[in-house]
């Protein structure tokens, strides 16, 4: 087995079966694999020096095809259901077999890395792709080791990842030929027919999901965060289009990570090594840090160009809306390295709340706040989707549930306690409507959300007077820095009041009836964040 580059000292490929293969090329540097993607026909240079590639027929993650393998070590732990679908351990076994002996007559490429910026809780990687462009994608997305680390590194974990395999629906057990499967007892990923590169991203954060609370009593967290020159720690929890990943881009802070996290007894601290952000319709004036990184090293997924030119063209959606970015963290001028701080003094749950009924911010207690991060609510408007033509409630388990290997009063119940231990401060933001619902009233202002939450940041919000929400029961400032105080409360800014509160009603109904299917698991702190409304559950 002919074998060049950056060699790991410790364990090779044979612990893992693979004997042969045409060729293995390890830990490559970022110019090589560029090298390679450009020599096997993966993709082409943009006039910034990023990579283009496309993701082929899946330019999205498949979580239908998402499974876990069901043994003695999951079979009592897992949430078990449409996100965690469960998978025969000797299925697998066999499957493995059959991607090992497919990868004997390919070139690989295996990268060693990492996941965890906390020595503690790290969790060691090996990746094994047939495309340099995946391995590229592994090296600005998980954390990098040094050269001299690599003698040393013994993985933990390990993603085996082979667009061309394809599984045998009837003989393998899958749903379809493309597949992402999870082994915690195997400590493997496998992931086949899909050329997504998020799947290897997202399949890691579902291990550390597992792993960090089930057995670290460590919280691990779907949000972005940055810190203050102060020290001071902020995390951001949104769905797509609530505003994350603007308003947690502050150039007056410091960014630790764009998207997934743990927070420990004494910090929190980014899982990855790099970021992975949407750019469809992308520009310089309104993403800077984003347009400013996509650079030599970095990938463009599934983009396509400026006719006659190779500048991209970031409002084209002919391949996908999921146009995608992928570059390492230190390709952002004001990145925290090593990405971690201190433990947060802060937490904004962002939601777009189409229907204008949530205030703009709002504090929440220790109760709300677990009932609200179960919650995970935002709503989409016309026009977002295919066949949506009104607004419509859309709720996450923890901002993240595709991604929630346990249940998800798990994750609410370490939430509540980190903060009762810690006196942090909890905020519901509302980045939607005001006024009136989607069609009536208008989008709140950015520089309006801006300014609540540098006022929650500067602890201007803490000794001014508050407001119980009816409903909701969170409490409204009456004032804020530069916002002004009549749209602090969404009841004054509708035309009419009665209107309001019936769709005040209509949306807490709706966040009861959502919440329902957690309540068995729920404890007594967590219902009491309930809105308060009637509601009667079919």
């Amino acid at each position: 087995m002919k074998e060049s580059g950056n060699k790991s000292g410790t364990v090779g490929l044979e612990s893992l079966g693979i004997k042969e293969a045409k060729e293995v090329l390890w830990n490559l540097t970022p110019a090589e694999l560029v090298e390679e993607a450009l020599k096997n026909g993966e993709g082409v240079l943009t006039d910034t020096g990023a990579l283009m590639c496309d993701t082929g027929k899946f330019t999205g993650r498949s979580p239908k095809d998402r499974f876990v393998v069901k043994d003695a070590k999951t079979e009592n732990t897992v949430w078990w259901g449409d996100i965690n679908i469960a998978y025969d351990p000797e299925k697998f076994d066999r499957l493995y077999d059959k991607m090992v002996d497919f990868l004997k007559d390919r070139r690989i490429y295996v990268r060693d890395a990492y996941a965890g910026a906390h020595p503690d809780y790290r969790l060691n990687l090996r990746i094994v792709n047939t495309q340099a462009w995946h391995n590229l994608f592994c090296n600005n997305m998980f954390l990098r080791l040094e050269k001299e680390e690599l003698k040393d590194h013994t993985p933990n974990f390990t993603i085996i990842c082979a667009p061309e395999f394809e599984a045998d629906p009837e003989v393998d057990g899958t749903r379809q030929p493309n597949f992402a499967i999870i082994n915690f007892t195997r400590n493997i990923i496998l992931i086949g027919g899909t050329g997504y590169a998020g799947e290897m991203k997202k399949g890691i954060f579902g291990v550390l999901n597992y792993i960090l609370p089930e057995e670290k009593n460590t919280l691990s967290m779907h949000c972005s965060a940055n810190v203050g020159k102060d020290g001071d720690t902020a995390i951001f929890f949104g769905l797509s289009g609530t505003g994350k990943t603007t308003l947690s881009a502050d150039p007056n802070r410091g960014l630790i990570g764009d998207d997934e996290h743990g927070w420990t007894s004494d910090s929190v601290f980014n899982f990855e090594g790099g970021c992975y952000a949407k750019v469809i319709d992308l520009t310089r004036e309104k993403e800077p840090q984003i347009w400013d990184a996509i650079k030599f090293g970095a990938i463009v997924e599934n983009t396509r160009f400026v006719e006659g030119t190779r500048t991209v063209d970031y409002e084209n959606k002919s391949v996908t809306e999921n146009t995608r970015t992928a570059y390492p963290i230190n390709h952002i001028d004001n990145a925290v390295e090593p990405s971690r701080a201190d433990i947060p003094k802060n937490i904004f749950f962002l939601t777009a709340d189409a229907f204008g009924v949530l205030p703009p911010i709002s504090k929440l207690n220790t109760s709300q706040a677990m009932y609200h991060f179960i919650s995970g609510y935002t709503a989409k408007v016309a026009g977002t989707e295919v066949g949506v033509t009104e607004p419509q409630t859309t709720f996450s388990a923890c901002f993240g549930a595709a991604f929630l290997p346990l249940h998800p009063t798990k994750y609410a119940e370490m939430l509540g306690q980190k903060m009762n231990e810690n006196n942090v401060n909890v905020w519901l933001v509302n980045t939607g409507w005001t006024g009136g619902p989607y069609g009536i009233g208008s989008r709140m202002k950015l520089p309006y959300t801006r300014a609540m939450i540098t006022a929650a940041l500067n602890g201007e919000l803490d000794n001014v007077e508050y407001t119980k929400h009816p409903i909701f029961g969170v409490e409204m400032p009456n004032s804020c820095p530069n916002v002004p105080a009549e749209i602090l409360n969404p009841r004054n800014t509708w035309a009419n009041k009665e209107e309001y509160d019936a769709k005040a009603t209509d949306l807490a109904s709706k966040f009861v009836k959502n919440f329902s299917k957690y309540a068995d698991y729920a404890n007594e702190d967590i219902l009491a964040g309930a809105p308060q409304v009637e509601v009667s559950i079919n």
